[in-house]
C-alpha cells in the first residue's frame, strides 16, 4: 500500500470515528437523565463497593450482608453495583431489613449480571463506567469499601480524591477489613506521605478502617448526628 492510499484510508476512518463520537453524546446524556430521574426519588443511602468474585457464605460476603441489614434498620438505603459477590450481599442485607435496595449495573463481557435482591424500581443499567460513578458519587451519603479488585480500587481512589479535594461535601468513607486494607494504608503512609510527601498527613484521616458491622453503624450514626444529610454535589 502506497503512503497516499494509506493516508486516505486513515482519514476516512478518522472521519467515521468523529461522527460516531457525536452520536455518543446523546447516549451518554440518556444515561445521565435516567440515572438522575430514578435516583432523585431515593432517600439517604450508603454505597457498598466490593468484589464481584466474593462467594456467598464467606467472611466478607456475610459481613456485607450484616452491614447492609444494620444500616437499613437505621433508616438508610443501600446502593451497590447491582452484580454478584459483595454487591449481591449488600442488596441481600437491604432486602432482609425491608430497606431500599438499589443496583447500578454495568454491561460487561464477564462477571456482571443483576443479582436477585435489587429492587425492580431501582435497577439501572449503564454502558459507561464514568456515568455510573457519577450516580454513586452524587446520591450516596457514605461509602463502604469491602475487599475487591481493580474496579474497587478505581472507586476507592476516585472517591478518596473527591473527598480530599472537597469536590463533595464531607462524606464518610470506610474500608472494611484491616487484614485486607492494612498493607495499602501502610504503603500510603510510609511511601506516599513520609518518603515522597505526595499527600498530606490529614488525608489518611479522611478514611476509616473497621472490622465489624457495629463499628460501621455507630460511625454513620455519630457522623450524621453532627452533619447534614444531603447530596454530594
Amino acid at each position: 500500500m502506497n503512503d497516499k492510499k494509506y493516508t486516505t484510508i486513515k482519514k476516512r476512518d478518522w472521519a467515521e470515528t468523529k461522527a460516531h463520537s457525536s452520536w455518543q453524546v446523546f447516549k451518554i446524556m440518556a444515561e445521565l437523565v435516567e440515572g438522575f430521574d430514578t435516583l432523585a426519588k431515593i432517600g439517604p443511602c450508603i454505597t457498598i463497593f466490593g468484589s464481584a468474585r466474593t462467594q456467598p457464605d464467606t467472611k466478607y460476603y456475610n459481613l456485607a450482608v450484616d452491614i447492609a441489614k444494620n444500616l437499613c434498620e437505621e433508616g438508610f438505603g443501600v446502593i451497590t453495583g447491582g452484580g454478584p459477590g459483595i454487591m449481591e450481599a449488600g442488596n441481600k442485607g437491604a432486602q432482609l431489613a425491608n430497606g431500599l435496595s438499589v443496583g447500578l449495573n454495568i454491561q460487561l463481557p464477564f462477571e456482571q449480571g443483576t443479582n436477585p435482591f435489587v429492587s425492580s424500581s431501582f435497577n439501572i443499567n449503564f454502558d459507561y463506567f464514568f456515568v455510573r460513578k457519577v450516580m454513586f458519587s452524587k446520591y450516596s451519603q457514605g461509602f463502604i469499601m469491602m475487599p475487591g479488585g481493580w474496579g474497587t480500587m478505581d472507586e476507592f481512589f476516585e472517591i478518596a480524591t473527591l473527598i480530599q479535594t472537597k469536590k463533595f461535601t464531607q462524606t464518610p468513607m470506610i474500608c472494611m477489613g484491616k487484614e485486607y486494607w492494612g498493607g495499602l494504608f501502610d504503603w500510603m503512609k510510609n511511601v506516599m506521605l513520609e518518603e515522597h510527601h505526595n499527600i498530606s498527613p490529614g488525608d489518611l484521616e479522611l478514611i476509616k478502617i473497621f472490622d465489624t458491622a457495629e463499628e460501621v453503624v455507630a460511625y454513620f450514626k455519630e457522623f450524621y448526628t453532627l452533619n447534614k444529610l444531603q447530596h454530594n454535589f
